[in-house]
């Protein structure tokens, strides 16, 4: 039994190796059928299974989180401990669940592993979801099922296509309902084209904000921003994330600096501002500049990045390190859909951590948004696990609502990605680039856009009560002789 267990380390390494930055999403059909050569066994005991189930999610997370250590290094080794024991208990419920009747167990595992991963789209902190099979499959042909069921549906089906026997005819009866799957989302184009500029103004990565001037990276940007000509028709400028840092916007003379862009180039701008609200909090929100220099529309973050823009545990933590010197001050979070009105034309926003919560994106296209902006400040981290992550990530978001994506960033990476998840533009680590993107409006909205995840989160924890009251049965009317 323990070569087996130790295989489910191994499937858990190819799990992560299915991830960007990786990314051979092949992987992770084989990482799961080699972890059922572990759990589904007859002779296993639920301890053994949790064994291998939290083998399995060390093997996924540690290399697949690797980017958490640059916010909380004990908080990572947490964490990677915390989600491999979701799947741990999961792998126990349902081998005790399953047993003795084996034909249901890898329907079985297949559910309580999909609730182990919707468990951390909300818990804790409010949800960390990243690395999920959902996003090793951003660019597998089961992607098109994004419009149908997001994530939750995307996991389901990798966990149950390679879980147990009968792999092929499961294969090919996905095969058969992908066909109109990828061919029908109920979305439209509206016919309208709207061009965007996409600034990223380049820099250094691993730097935190307390180690940078602001000003610096601001003129990065605008210095950037000179060079765009009206004669390229743009109707848009966007910045990203927080690359103006001030203590009040409308009397700043970076909101002069932008507005006489703005009126040179005849649009409106979208910029990412971070603004002080007192000497413990601050605001980080996309700020609409019409060329005449009012503020037309503004949304300030919701989700916020635990660790990295408000500290839980404060008190305690201090007293442990010196790590939450690092984030010296809290975001206050914002309220209400992520939606801007751009000129006339509405776009969902999803500053930065936010594009990773499908929630976040669908109320903007809710509100009418034709079209969704992710700005982003990846600069904090060292490699690109987050960010190549959150590309996919926005590669999902883009099908699940039917819309296309333009993602900014101000070291990287920039993109604009399609409707159908194809990302036709991507800028380097780094590098100083405007990307130039014509984005067709879409209007209609995908089922899963209607549905979200409720739904089928239902529909899983029934299989898991219908399977839970089944066993309850079948131990009660068991025959003395047998127990």
């Amino acid at each position: 039994m323990r070569l087996r267990i130790r295989r489910s380390l191994v499937a858990g390494l190819l799990v992560a190796g299915a991830m960007p930055p990786w990314g051979w999403w092949p992987l992770a059909f084989a990482s799961v059928a080699l972890y059922g050569t572990s759990v589904l066994r007859p002779d296993a005991t639920n301890r053994q299974r949790f064994t291998a189930g939290w083998l399995f999610g060390v093997g996924w997370f540690l290399p697949a989180m690797a980017w958490m250590w640059f916010l909380t290094a004990p908080g990572y080794l947490v964490a990677v401990a915390l989600f491999a024991a979701f799947h741990g208990a999961a792998a126990a419920l349902a081998g005790g669940l399953a047993h003795p009747d084996t034909k249901r167990a890898p329907l079985l595992f297949a559910v309580t592993h999909t609730l182990a991963e919707t468990l951390r789209l909300s818990f804790p902190f409010g949800g960390v979801p990243l690395a999920t099979l959902g996003i090793a499959q951003s660019s597998s042909p089961l992607a098109s099922l994004a419009p149908w069921g997001g994530v939750v549906l995307l996991t389901l089906c990798t966990l149950w296509l390679a879980l147990g026997p009968r792999r092929i005819v499961r294969t090919l009866l996905l095969a058969v309902i992908l066909i109109p799957a990828t061919a029908i989302d109920f979305t439209r184009a509206t016919g309208d084209i709207y061009t965007v500029a996409l600034v990223q103004g380049g820099g250094e990565q691993g730097t935190h904000a307390i180690d940078t001037d602001p000003r610096e990276v601001f003129d990065r940007h605008i210095t950037l921003t000179r060079t765009l000509q009206s004669a390229q028709n743009i109707d848009a400028v966007i910045w990203p994330e927080n690359v103006i840092n001030v203590d009040d916007f409308e009397t700043s003379p970076e909101l002069s600096d932008i507005v006489s862009e703005a009126r040179r180039l005849d649009v409106p701008f979208v910029v990412g501002v971070t603004e002080d609200v007192d000497t413990d909090g601050f605001t980080n929100a996309q700020v609409v500049v019409s060329p005449d220099g009012t503020i037309d529309d503004r949304y300030d973050k919701v989700r916020r990045v635990p660790f990295g823009e408000y500290m839980p545990f404060r008190n305690v933590l201090s007293a442990l390190s010196d790590s939450t010197n690092l984030v010296p001050r809290d975001a206050v979070a914002g309220r209400g859909p992520g939606v801007l009105s751009i000129d006339g034309i509405r776009a969902s926003v999803a500053i930065s951590w936010e594009v990773f919560f499908g929630g976040r994106v669908e109320e903007g296209v809710e509100q009418g948004a034709t079209f969704i902006i992710n700005p982003t400040n990846g600069s904090s981290y060292t490699g690109t696990i987050l960010q190549t992550q959150q590309v996919a990530s926005s590669r999902l978001r883009a099908r699940e609502q039917g819309r296309h994506l333009v993602q900014v960033s101000p070291t990287g990476f920039s993109a604009h990605v399609t409707d159908r998840g194809d990302v036709r533009e991507r800028s380097g680590i780094t590098e100083a680039r405007v990307i130039v993107a014509s984005v067709p409006l879409r209007e209609g909205r995908t089922l899963y856009s209607h549905m979200g995840n409720a739904p089928l989160i239902s529909l899983l924890l029934l299989v898991l009560a219908a399977a839970m009251w089944s066993r309850r049965g079948t131990s009660r009317t068991r025959p003395e002789s047998m127990r």
